[in-house]
This record gives structure tokens, C-alpha cells and sequence, in this order.
């Protein structure tokens, strides 16, 4: 789209909106007033895309306008086969539209040129050109959708579809008429069903389709895609027109209807968000739809269809288990406002060549460009105008069960699997905020004027933590910090949601004092999920933040008391206060109350529960002064007494052997009432089983099962209520 997007700079780009789960579940960006969406994925438990193209057919960056949209299919003859806009693709000779070859695999690919012009396709209506929108490689034979698209892509009226059998060297359609007319169903896009279309469960090919125009209608000359529409075909008459069938409904049980009366048709995913409904900058598009020209691959080893699509500065993804849905919404990746640069830039015409995908899934490569034009990139630079790849790596959701233990230590910040979550990325360099180094910066500029800035983590396995370490970026003119309401989330079954218990040291001040590179610890009661991310209202005239570093801890009880609580050491009938300093020094202090105060805190014990051992207070002597407990967890998982004496705590032993295992919740309590507390732990998971063992006063009694079904899965047990 080269030559004519040099003639409306203000066309701009798009980026991508891309189908797979979950949410992971991140926010998207702001939206434009109520609207009708899928709801958030929970197939996928983390989301990585690169920020920008690293590969390419030729190698990204030899500054050629090679081309773009590039849909593309994977044939008999193990090659891709693809076709472009605007560009010369892989010869010299500049065309509206060409179909080329793309040899070997990411960073090492090669291209050869195949028929461009009117031996590919022709324009059905005036003042309008040819692109290409979706192909198909059916065993040896490849088809070809071609639409017409207004000069300044604002519309799109017809479309057809070519059919070569000699892999691509020449090209049949029908001459007469186009297919589809009217601005319906013209924005085709085949199902990829991988090589040679093998992995298709039936005899027919699926493609998609969109109304009126490839993307967002900047001029408002026709109505916004919102909807995405499904047909069928037998592969032996693709270019039969009337035998393309579409869904026109869903049973009871949601198997789809089909009718071959294309005004009887229902959407298959119906998505009216709009995405960035004010910029700062004059002459930007803004309140984007988000349905657009792209792709749907059929993920083989996950067994899912993924979806992607693309906006001026977004890519977003979405998931199903079938063809027809149910579509869920996965999560949005914003490269933010323009100019981008060659290591951070979205782009448009998004697909994943099934070629490409990883044997276990997980991995594929992400096909979008970027034109050098409308303010993406400046003019004359091709990095991303060609056949362009980025990496992305998706992690499907399973349960787990949280086995860290308290150890300040510990950054889960850096675990495996950790993937960085931001509202946008202004530099692309999501390494900064967990590679250890708090003296860099990157911030959220992304040229909008939005409510909320987040910065944060999934991961693939849920972890207890109890504290963030947010260290400030670079503090600019315009922004930079947070404006208010600074607080964390963490993501539990697929929903972020508000820890409790928040306290900021020192306090956060809302200004651009805020910076540089400014430590705030944000402690929170400890709490169990997938993700973190700490949230508030960006602030300055331009409405971003900046971060340098973000650090994850759980580190111990974070001064809550759990269980055993009141936590009457002295036997004296008010509560005191106890701390347990764990580390290596594993002190334990006590401060007496006087009724009206606490008195000096005094060292009760100079080893006692270290770092990665949970302690509680109870009375579990029975004799009316609260002790202390630790428990070791770990493979030991052994539970140790020290009896208070009313003025420290004694000699630490061993009153039970085998008690709370790694990845269970412990609690004290009198659980027989025979005024000595007992242990309790918690095993959650799929067993979710709850074990007591009774104190005799001297030691813990054998573990007995209690309940065998409470606290399941990542519920989270409140052991301080037990008393």
C-alpha cells in the first residue's frame, strides 16, 4: 500500500489485535464508552510478543519497499506461499499487487517472485485497487482472495477469489463478476489449517470475513467492521459462489447452522470496542474499532484457533476452541503513539504462518508490517515493509498451587516464565523493569491521554507474595509519575483484583518528586496468584509514568499474624506484639502492653523461625501465655515449639515431624476447645484436605484428616479466624 499511502500521510498504520487467552488478563487500553466485547480468555496464562520484527524474507531492514499485507499459507510442496501490496516483492518491478514464494525457515529465509498485476487479479470498481486478504494452500492448489480497496482505504466493495494449480506461476478467476459485492464479505480471510490444509477436520475450507472495509473507515464513508463472519465450502468449489455456506445460527448445545443465504448469516465474534478515543496530537486517528484485516491460525498442538487483528497502535488476541467460538478476548499489546522505531513498533495485516509454529505450540512467529508513511515510520524506511517476523510465546493456563515459602531473598520478578505486562511501552525494552538494575528507565508515553498506567507480571504458576519494590524512572516535563491512587493487583482465576493491607514506604507523593529512581516499597497482605502489577492514575500534562524497576517479595508474614492471634505472651490477659526478623539472624521481639501502650521492644529469642518458615503465636502449652511456632515446610516440614515464660521464649524443640507440607497453609488454633491450641494446615488444590494435629501440652498428637473439601484450588483459607 506504498505508492498510495504516500498520498494520505494522515492514513496511518495499524497494529495488531490478536487472539489467545488470558488474559491473560490484562487490561486493555482505553476504551470510547460502553460497548459489546468478548469476554477475557482463561486458556492462556501468559502472552509474549517482541516488540518489533526481527526476521524477514529478505532480511528486515535492507531498506526495500518489498511490500505488505502478506497473507499467507503453507503448501504441499513444503514452501509458504503469500502475497503483497504495494511493493516489489522480490524482483524490481513495483505492483499494486504481487504473489511471491518464501523458502526455509525464520532467519533463514528466502523469497522468490511469482506473477504480479493482472495476471493475479483485476478492479472491479473505479477509483479503487487490488489487495490481497487471505490465502488458502488446499493440498497443490492455492487460492487467492483479492478485494478492491479505495485509494485511500476507506472502503472496501467487492472481492474475489483466484485459484492457481501450478503453485502459484499462474492464476484463474472469473472474469465476469466478483464474488461477493456491496461492501459484504469482501475483507476474506482463509482459515489456516497448516500444511496443505491437513489439519482441517472436515472436506471444506473456512474462511472469514469482514464488511465494508479491511480496518477502521477513517473517513467515516462506510460503516466500522465490528463483526466477524464465517462460510464454509467444499474444497472442490471454492470459486463457486453458490456453494459457500455461512453460519446462520447455533443449536441448544452450540454446533452451528449453516445456510447458503448470506443475509441469514450471524457473526461468529462481534467485537465494538473502540481503542484510544483521545491523543494528544494533532491529526492522529482516534476512537479506533479494533476487527481488522488479519489472520486466524488453527494451533494444532494446543488445539485452538487464534485470531489476530490489528488497530493504529494496538495488537490484540483472541482464542476459541472451534472455528465459531466461543471467541474470548486474550490481551492487548500496545506499542503506543508515533514515530516508532526499528526495536519497538506494532504494525497491521496481522497473521501467524502455521508453518512456523512450534512442535509443542507454544512458540510461532508474528507476520505484520509497517509503512513508511502516515507517521509510523518516517519516509523511506522499510524495516517491517516486507514479509517481517516477531516472536511470540504463548502459555496455556493450568492450575497450580503456590509452593513458595517466605524468603525476602527470593525477586519473583525473576522466576522462569515470567512475562512483563505494561499499559504501553514508549522505548519496547520490557527487560528493563526485572533484569536487576535500578538506574535505567522506560515509561508508558503513548501519546494518549488515559486514566490508568500499570506495570506488573504473569506468570505460568501461581506465587505467594506479600510485597513489591517499585523503583521510579526518569521524571520528565510532562510526566512520568503517578498522578493517584497507586495501589497493587494481582491476578486471581483470570481477574485482577486489589490487595489488601496496602501500605507505601515512604509514603508516594504524587508529584514529580516522585524521581528518579526512587525506591517505594508497597506491602500488602500476603495473598496467592498468577500475576502482580501495580496500578494508578498516570500524571503530568501528557498522562504517562516511568519505571525503573519492579521487584516482587514474599517475605514472611509481612508483620501480619496469621493464626494463634491474640498474641498474650506475657499471660497477663492484654495482647502484646511479637516480630519475627527471619534471615539469617532469625531474632524474635516482643513488646509488652501496658493497656494504654506498648512498652520497649525487648529480643524474646536469637533464632527462631528463618527465612522460608512460617510462624504463628498460640497458646499451645496450655498455660494461658501465648508460645511461639514456626513451620519449616520443605521436604522436613517439621513444626517447632518455643514456650513463653512470660518474659522471653524458651528453648525451641521439635513437636511434630511431619506437619503443613510445601505449598500448604498452616494455621493455630483450640480447635477441641480444651484450652490448648492445636495446628491445622490447608492443603487446597484438587484434594483440598484439612489436617489437624491436638496438642497434648508437651508435643502435636498424630495428624488426622478433618475435611476432606475446603479451601479447593487457589482458594485462599483465613487460619487468623480460627480462634
Amino acid at each position: 500500500m506504498y505508492s498510495t499511502l504516500r498520498r494520505r500521510l494522515s492514513a496511518g498504520l495499524a497494529a495488531v489485535l490478536v487472539a489467545a487467552a488470558m488474559t491473560v488478563t490484562g487490561a486493555a487500553p482505553e476504551t470510547a464508552g460502553a460497548a459489546t466485547s468478548p469476554p477475557p480468555s482463561t486458556f492462556f496464562s501468559t502472552v509474549q510478543v517482541d516488540s518489533a520484527a526481527t526476521v524477514g524474507a529478505p532480511a528486515v531492514g535492507d531498506n526495500r519497499n518489498h511490500g505488505d499485507l502478506w497473507p499467507n499459507c503453507w503448501s504441499d510442496d513444503d514452501n509458504v506461499y503469500t502475497a503483497y501490496g504495494d511493493g516489489i516483492g522480490f524482483a524490481n518491478t513495483y505492483s499494486d499487487i504481487g504473489v511471491a514464494r518464501i523458502s526455509g525457515m525464520p532467519g533463514n529465509l528466502t523469497g522468490a517472485q511469482l506473477p504480479i498485476g493482472d495476471n493475479v487479479g483485476q478492479v472491479w470498481t473505479a477509483n479503487h485497487t487490488r489487495k490481497p486478504t487471505g490465502m488458502a494452500c488446499v493440498d497443490g492448489t492455492l487460492y487467492l482472495a483479492v478485494q478492491d480497496l479505495a485509494l485511500d482505504f476507506d472502503d472496501a466493495p467487492a472481492a474475489t477469489i483466484a485459484r492457481s494449480t501450478d503453485h502459484g506461476r499462474t492464476w484463474t478467476w472469473d472474469r465476469s463478476a466478483p464474488m461477493f459485492g456491496n461492501g459484504v464479505f469482501t475483507t476474506i480471510m482463509f482459515l489456516d489449517y497448516g500444511k496443505a490444509y491437513a489439519n482441517a477436520p472436515d472436506s471444506y475450507v473456512y474462511a472469514y470475513g469482514l464488511d465494508h472495509n479491511w480496518r477502521d473507515s477513517f473517513a467515516g464513508r462506510v460503516p466500522d467492521p465490528v463483526d466477524v463472519w464465517l462460510a464454509r465450502v467444499p474444497r472442490d468449489s471454492v470459486q463457486n459462489r453458490s456453494a459457500w455456506q455461512f453460519v446462520s445460527g447455533f443449536t441448544a448445545s452450540g454446533t452451528p447452522t449453516w445456510s447458503s443465504d448470506i443475509g441469514r448469516r450471524v457473526a461468529v465474534l462481534r467485537d465494538d470496542r473502540r481503542l484510544y478515543p483521545d491523543v494528544y496530537t494533532a491529526g492522529r486517528v482516534r476512537n479506533l474499532s479494533v476487527i481488522s484485516q488479519g489472520g486466524v491460525v488453527y494451533n494444532k498442538p494446543l488445539d485452538r484457533y487464534i485470531y489476530t487483528s490489528w488497530t493504529e497502535y494496538t495488537f490484540e488476541f483472541y482464542e476459541s476452541p472451534t472455528p465459531w467460538g466461543p471467541w474470548n478476548h486474550v490481551t492487548s499489546k500496545d506499542f503506543g503513539g508515533y514515530p516508532w522505531t526499528r526495536t519497538k513498533h506494532g504494525g497491521y495485516a496481522t497473521t501467524i504462518p502455521s508453518k512456523y509454529i512450534s512442535a509443542d505450540g507454544k512458540s510461532m512467529w508474528l507476520q505484520s508490517n509497517v509503512c513508511p508513511c502516515g507517521g509510523g515510520y518516517p519516509e523511506g524506511e522499510h524495516w517491517a515493509y516486507t514479509f517481517s517476523l516477531r516472536k511470540m510465546r504463548l502459555e496455556p493456563h493450568t492450575d497450580t498451587t503456590p509452593g513458595n515459602q517466605p524468603d525476602g531473598g527470593r525477586n519473583l520478578a525473576r522466576e522462569p516464565g515470567t512475562v512483563g505486562v505494561e499499559r504501553a511501552m514508549h522505548f519496547g525494552t520490557t527487560a528493563f523493569y526485572n533484569d536487576g538494575n535500578r538506574s535505567h528507565s522506560e515509561d508508558d508515553w503513548n501519546d494518549e491521554r488515559k486514566g490508568a498506567s500499570w506495570w506488573g507480571y504473569t506468570w505460568p504458576r501461581e506465587y505467594l507474595m506479600n510485597k513489591v519494590i517499585f523503583t521510579s524512572g526518569q521524571m520528565f516535563g510532562d510526566g512520568g509519575w503517578f498522578a493517584g491512587n497507586l495501589r497493587v493487583q494481582v491476578r486471581r482465576d483470570h481477574q485482577w483484583v486489589d490487595v489488601s493491607g496496602l501500605r507505601i514506604t515512604p509514603d508516594y507523593p504524587y508529584n514529580n518528586t516522585a524521581g528518579p529512581n526512587r525506591m517505594y516499597e508497597l506491602g500488602f497482605d500476603p495473598v496467592d496468584g498468577d500475576g502482580v502489577r501495580i496500578i494508578g492514575a498516570p500524571g503530568g500534562t501528557r498522562t504517562f509514568t516511568s519505571i525503573a524497576e519492579l521487584e516482587v517479595y514474599y517475605a514472611g508474614t509481612s508483620g501480619k499474624m496469621f493464626g494463634g492471634s491474640p498474641a498474650d505472651v506475657t499471660g497477663d490477659g492484654k495482647d502484646d506484639v511479637v516480630a519475627f526478623s527471619h534471615g539469617t539472624g532469625a531474632d524474635v521481639y516482643a513488646a509488652a502492653s501496658t493497656g494504654t501502650s506498648f512498652g520497649t521492644g525487648a529480643k524474646w529469642h536469637d533464632f527462631f523461625s528463618p527465612d522460608g518458615e512460617t510462624p504463628y503465636t498460640g497458646d499451645v502449652t496450655g498455660d494461658g501465655k501465648d508460645d511461639v511456632v514456626t513451620f519449616s515446610h520443605g521436604t522436613s516440614a517439621d513444626v517447632y515449639v518455643a514456650p513463653s515464660t512470660g518474659t522471653s521464649f524458651g528453648t525451641a524443640a521439635k513437636w511434630h515431624d511431619n506437619f503443613a507440607l510445601s505449598g500448604e497453609i498452616p494455621a493455630v488454633g483450640d480447635v477441641n476447645g480444651d484450652g490448648k491450641d492445636d495446628i491445622v494446615t490447608f492443603t487446597r488444590g484438587s484434594g483440598a484436605d484439612v489436617y489437624v494435629s491436638l496438642s497434648t501440652g508437651a508435643g502435636f498428637g498424630p495428624g488426622a484428616k478433618w475435611h476432606d473439601h475446603f479451601a479447593a484450588g487457589t482458594e485462599w483459607p483465613q487460619p487468623s479466624q480460627i480462634r
